[in-house]
């Protein structure tokens, strides 16, 4: 099966270029040019992630020529559109780092330093976190840490002055105004000034526990783990990854390892079990635990999960490999968009689709940590 998967990715490779990926679902869907976006940076982050645990050249070779196909050589971004501020186009960023390590590129840390300069003037809430978007004002979303907080540490690891205090407060934040005390779970957005017409009166907070928000903040918990020095920064980061895995690992499937797209009203009426999101947090249990984060148990939940996410989504048709069970996208609002309301019967309406990058890169970040994993033995 293993191996089947390694030919499914370079099939996805084989099938694509810079200016159509086969994995972006959601782009050949709406009929839209390529562009710098998250969707193919988290597809270019796991391509790097293949070539590091396997050795094979293209992945990494893919991932630079997608790159290069946005990034000039003044360290400009074609596509990239300042004024929308929003975080979801730093993500991108986090592979220039590596690539620059790997080919001395100078215009990968000129890219760098681009992005690096759009969060010092991303808008901020009165608490001091990013807006997520311009067109989301005053709003922390989950995502928005995995879309942003890895690329500024890598910033201050790389080219930068270590100073890790921002990430850290930012988070810490999530963790003091998102996190539900009775579950241990997070919601998925968060409005400190209560405007916005998703958000509880009294807290500020959407109204579920979303997988996938709860998935990107795992992931970034955990490569920020990795990124960031040993040190009181580090530790305080690892006790809020730790409380979280504790508390999300009590509602997994216990069949299939897998996670609800609500998390926490496993088995109601239209719920069903998520792909992309339990791949997340199958890689962040299996990263943590590779880390030396996590207690060595989680790296048997995560195996769980991925396992479960091979029998259930996994299939091979004429040497075909498809991935199911991915919900296409959710999120909340603008004010002019309240179907997208926080709602249960908003978050199980949304499309469920095959082989969308939001889910094929977790499961192959995963499938790496799994290598990793098997290599160890």
């Amino acid at each position: 099966m293993y191996e089947q998967i390694d030919s499914y990715v370079l099939s996805l490779i084989e099938r694509s270029t810079p200016q159509c990926t086969a994995w972006n679902v959601e782009k050949i869907r709406q009929g839209k040019p390529a562009d710098w976006n998250y969707i193919d940076g988290c597809m270019m982050t796991a391509l790097l992630a293949m070539t590091e645990i396997t050795g094979d050249e293209r992945y990494a070779a893919f991932a630079e020529q997608v790159i290069d196909s946005f990034v000039t050589e003044d360290g400009g971004i074609l596509t990239y559109k300042p004024d929308a501020h929003s975080l979801d186009d730093i993500n991108e960023g986090r592979v220039l780092f590596k690539l620059y390590a790997k080919t001395g590129k100078e215009k990968y840390r000129k890219a760098a330093r681009f992005l690096k300069g759009q969060l010092e003037v991303q808008p901020r809430t009165p608490e001091g976190n990013f807006w997520h978007k311009q067109i989301y004002p005053n709003q922390v979303w989950l995502d928005g840490i995995y879309m942003a907080q890895p690329f500024s540490a890598l910033y201050e690891k790389h080219f930068g002055n270590q100073d890790y205090s921002d990430v850290l407060g930012q988070i810490e934040t999530v963790h003091a105004r998102m996190r539900d005390e009775k579950t241990g779970l997070y919601y998925h957005g968060y409005d400190p000034t209560r405007s916005i017409f998703w958000a509880d009166p009294e807290t500020g907070c959407s109204k579920n526990f979303w997988l996938r928000s709860i998935g990107w903040f795992a992931v970034a918990l955990a490569d920020l783990a990795e990124i960031l020095p040993e040190g009181d920064a580090r530790m305080r980061l690892c006790a809020v990854f730790t409380d979280l895995m504790q508390h999300v690992r009590a509602f997994a499937d216990p069949d299939t390892g897998l996670y609800w797209q609500v998390v926490d009203k496993g088995g109601e009426e239209g719920n069903y079990l998520e792909s992309s999101g339990s791949a997340m947090l199958a890689y962040a249990m299996l990263k943590g635990a590779r880390l030396g984060v996590l207690p060595k148990e989680y790296a048997v939940s995560g195996q769980k999960t991925f396992n479960g996410i091979v029998d259930r989504y996994l299939s091979f048709d004429d040497g075909k490999m498809e991935l199911g069970g991915i919900c296409l996208v959710a999120g909340l609002g603008p004010d002019n968009n309240r179907r997208r309301d926080g709602s249960y019967a908003y978050y199980i309406s949304e499309p469920v689709v095959k082989n969308d990058a939001k889910g094929v890169a977790p499961f192959v970040l995963c499938y790496t940590e799994v290598k990793r994993l098997s290599a160890s033995l």
